[in-house]
């Protein structure tokens, strides 16, 4: 991991690198996904039975597309107590987080006006889950649990296909979120489903989750049939220290990160060069037990830095520069910094909260805003499944006292018809 000094030319193009990351147009992945797309429209079941051979390996029929109830209870039986009631104190948790969430209509009066607005959830929504090069049951929680918070009705779950099954935790999960029904369908043509619908999975009105390349660019395309949450890029770690507290414990909170995928973000900004050298000492060590050891020390290298500021002040100013999916503050007095963070995702505060910690059981939603969209977007909540409507109301008299404002709207605008619908009720009614 490299560590990099500011004012060196390498650090401004370290930071330039990360002001272009994100999801980079791919004109084959693009052309592949609109292909799948059109073939999941026109065919329906057939081609999604015809991409998970193609994908996946795996001969499904279509009958079988759909996770049988008797599934899902088994698998009850294939994991560990031990991990069952970890999942449910998960539920709880994140459960009770974003109950805190729930917005609710409202009413406003003045003499002969009634405005306000109605909050109505989603009908149906679907969740996708990787199940690649890892099982996330975690994910399961944070997508379905806002959901059925929010008061979604039907809430669906598609999740590529295992040789060995779908994996029992991710089962178990779906079931203690609320899932209603799940699809053993991965990929842009899971997504093609979701947003289109076939005889055997319905149309839903948004899709959440995240996926890889082919997953993202399929969500870009299918917006419009179907509402998006956002277009998730690699995961993110960025650790602000002065130096002060155990270099071990930054190291281990890197590779956590770095561990997910080869394109994960792993970044420590420190005022102390001594430390730096200290944390990427530990990483050597800490790297040579990982069994993702690979796929760690690729992120590591490849999108990884340590990057040794002057000031704390600065190293605020690169964190909001650089808007990470995670952020931790690792000081001993971490809140005065707290206020001046403007963009991330999420931020771990202190020695004792390690960004592990808000991907299982914290209760805040994990499925975060990557690649510099914390700038100007939010982690998923019970918000994203619901809708808004305004409505009002006047009496003739308060539309009276406003006839002459719409009068001049409209003749500015051009729309003579508008003055008239409100003259005409002044004259007939």
């Amino acid at each position: 991991m490299k560590i990099l000094r500011l004012g060196d030319k390498e650090f401004r193009g370290y930071l330039e690198s990360m002001d272009r990351r994100g999801i980079e147009e791919n004109p084959r992945v693009e052309k592949q996904v609109r292909s799948i797309l059109r073939d999941v429209r026109k065919r329906g079941d057939e081609a999604l039975v015809h991409y998970t051979w193609v994908f996946d390996g795996l001969r499904i029929p279509v009958n079988s597309l759909q996770v049988r109830r008797e599934e899902v209870i088994q698998a009850y039986k294939k994991i560990p107590r031990t991990l069952a009631k970890t999942l449910g104190r998960a539920c709880r948790r994140i459960r009770r987080f974003h109950e805190l969430m729930r917005q609710r209509s409202f009413l406003a009066e003045e003499k002969g006006i009634q405005i306000g607005q109605e909050i109505r959830p989603l009908e149906s929504v679907g969740i996708y889950v990787p199940g690649g090069k890892a099982s996330y049951p975690s994910t399961v929680l944070m997508a379905a649990i806002p959901a059925r918070v929010a008061g979604v009705r039907k809430i669906m779950m598609t999740t590529p296909p295992q040789k060995d099954g779908i994996s029992p935790a991710v089962l178990v999960a779906a079931d203690l979120a609320g899932v209603d029904q799940i699809y053993r369908v991965g990929g842009a043509q899971a997504i093609a489903a979701l947003a289109y619908g076939t005889k055997s999975i319905p149309k839903v009105d948004k899709i959440v989750g995240p996926g890889n390349r082919y997953v993202a660019t399929a969500k870009q395309l299918v917006f419009g049939m179907a509402d998006v949450d956002m277009v998730a890029g690699p995961s993110e770690i960025l650790i602000i220290s002065d130096g002060k507290g155990p270099a071990s414990s930054v190291a281990a909170d890197l590779i956590s990160q770095a561990e997910h995928d080869e394109m994960a973000v792993p970044i420590l900004i420190t005022t102390s060069g001594t430390f730096a050298k200290e944390v990427e000492n530990e990483i050597e060590k800490q790297l040579f037990s990982l069994k993702r050891v690979k796929i760690a020390k690729a992120s590591l290298e490849g999108r990884g830095a340590i990057l040794v500021v002057k000031a704390l002040t600065q190293a605020i100013e690169l964190a909001n520069r650089i808007a990470p999916e995670h952020l931790e503050i690792f000081l001993s007095r971490p809140v005065p910094l707290l206020k001046k963070i403007k963009n991330a995702g999420a931020v771990f505060l202190g020695f004792h909260t390690p960004e592990a910690i808000g991907d299982y059981l914290a209760g805040p939603n994990h499925i975060l805003p990557t690649a510099g969209t914390a700038r100007f977007s939010s982690p998923l909540g019970v918000e994203d499944f619901i809708k808004k409507m305004n409505w009002m109301r006047f009496s003739k008299r308060a539309l009276k006292g406003f006839e002459k404002d719409v009068k001049h709207f409209a003749e500015w605008e051009g729309l003579e018809g508008h003055y008239r619908a409100v003259q005409r009720r002044m004259k007939e009614w």
